[in-house]
């Protein structure tokens, strides 16, 4: 009994190094999960306590890019080794439009850009357009109170604003009882392929919440 639990532990152990790799060649994976937050939410769970800039009241964010992650079938590399070099804080800085924060798009280099085998200023070139790429539905932007609806209401949004997509290409993710993220599954030229078994995470709740744009 102890060897079969000993063997058991070492391909649980051998598992979960492979679905979250580290320090991997850079521009080895299969494909890329483009996420998308719906910022007030986020704003509501974290970025109010942290005086994030990307809440301030001025702020009218909708759906933001979380970032572009190289993925594998199964599993996905971060932190991938790279000779290229980081990309310079104004061009960290430039992405705060789209992103929220500069800081949120060098961490997106740092975890998975250096898994793209491209250069920084190639990966955020790549990114914005994965975002530009991808219609998010006008909707949302609309509501004026905080409201409660199926998760399967916003994939059925994007899957209408994009004729492109189909349901295996697209997961809506939830945290804390509200929708978290958009989650689009793109070729490396960005056209949408069927997600891997680890990108799915399709939230079932009934009633997710959804905070209006500020």
């Amino acid at each position: 009994m102890r060897k079969l639990l000993l063997g058991l532990a070492a391909v649980l152990a051998g598992f979960a190094t492979f679905a979250a790799a580290e320090g991997e060649p850079a521009g080895e994976f299969d494909y890329y999960v483009l996420a998308l937050s719906w910022s007030p939410n986020w704003c509501e769970q974290e970025g109010d306590a942290r005086r994030a800039e990307q809440c301030a009241p001025r702020q009218d964010y909708g759906w933001t890019l979380h970032g572009l992650w190289p993925q594998f079938n199964r599993g996905w590399p971060s932190y991938c080794r790279t000779a290229e070099a980081p990309p310079s804080r104004r061009m960290s800085r430039e992405m705060a439009d789209i992103m929220g924060s500069p800081g949120l798009a060098w961490h997106q280099w740092k975890k998975h850009g250096t898994c793209s085998g491209l250069s920084a200023r190639a990966y955020y070139t790549l990114m914005r357009e994965a975002y530009r790429h991808v219609a998010r539905p006008a909707v949302f932007r609309k509501l004026n109170k905080p409201v409660t609806l199926p998760a399967a209401v916003v994939e059925e949004a994007f899957l209408k604003e994009n004729p492109s997509l189909a349901p295996d290409s697209l997961t809506i993710t939830c945290r804390s009882g509200a929708i978290q993220e958009a989650r689009i599954c793109l070729s490396k030229t960005l056209q949408p392929v069927p997600c891997g078994r680890d990108a799915i995470r399709d939230c079932t709740l009934k009633n997710a919440r959804l905070a209006p744009v500020r």
